[in-house]
């Protein structure tokens, strides 16, 4: 199995491979910051042309994790869209994609801070979802049981020699910060100070990549006297 497997509030959770979060007993998929129509957004606002491919490879991700899970239930985390241009603009063979993974199933929109309008599509729409003890929302908050998005958090390990950076899910008691799922993203270590103060000392990193591997979060070390 590529997932890493945990429990939280009483909940037994897995972390996928891809960066998206499986809840089996609602057969319930969350995602995280697809960012969709970031190339264009780009281009608007500063004129560098990117290839414009990340829209169909992210769609083409998260149809494949829809389709591995046998989801019944979606939750997409907020910055789904770029900005709201982006979810408006959004080319009519992705609009319909779109359109029947969500068709086939329920499908909430939880806002974020680059998409905070209403998206034109169906689905429900929220500031946060609250299903049981799990909390749903973009943006961490001080609130447990906890799952969220936006900093797109990346991990940087000592592997074979070397060194490997990869997105990485965040775990530790109160919350859950998942890594961006969008093609088309950045991400911040886990050693920045948001992030360090933001989770506890038991955190883990859950990196992902071929497959789940949870290690303990990477810190900044601090500097001697």
């Amino acid at each position: 199995m590529n997932d890493f497997a945990f429990d939280f509030h009483g909940i037994r959770l897995h972390a996928r491979a891809s960066g998206a979060l499986w809840w089996p007993a609602r057969a319930l998929l969350c995602v995280s910051d697809l960012h969709l129509g970031k190339s264009g957004r780009i281009a608007r606002r500063s004129g560098a042309m990117l290839p414009p491919y990340e829209c169909h490879d992210t769609l083409a991700r998260l149809e494949a994790e829809l389709d591995a899970t046998g989801a019944r239930s979606m939750i997409c985390l907020g910055d789904s869209f770029d900005d709201t241009e982006a979810a408006e603009g959004l080319a009519p063979d992705h609009t319909a994609w779109l359109r029947r993974l969500i068709a086939e199933r329920d499908w909430f929109w939880v806002e974020g801070n680059h998409d905070p309008s209403p998206l034109a599509l169906p689905g429900t729409h929220h500031a946060r979802v609250t299903l049981g003890a799990l909390d749903f929302c973009h943006i961490a908050t001080e609130a447990s049981g906890e799952i969220s998005g936006h900093y797109h958090p990346k991990a940087r390990i000592a592997l074979g020699g070397g060194a490997t950076t990869r997105p990485c899910f965040l775990i530790d008691a109160d919350r859950i910060v998942l890594p961006a799922f969008g093609t088309y993203t950045g991400g911040l270590a886990t050693t920045d100070p948001v992030l360090s103060e933001l989770m506890g000392r038991d955190a883990l990193a859950v990196l992902t990549g071929r497959s789940a591997y949870a290690v303990p979060m990477p810190r900044r070390q601090r500097q001697s006297a």
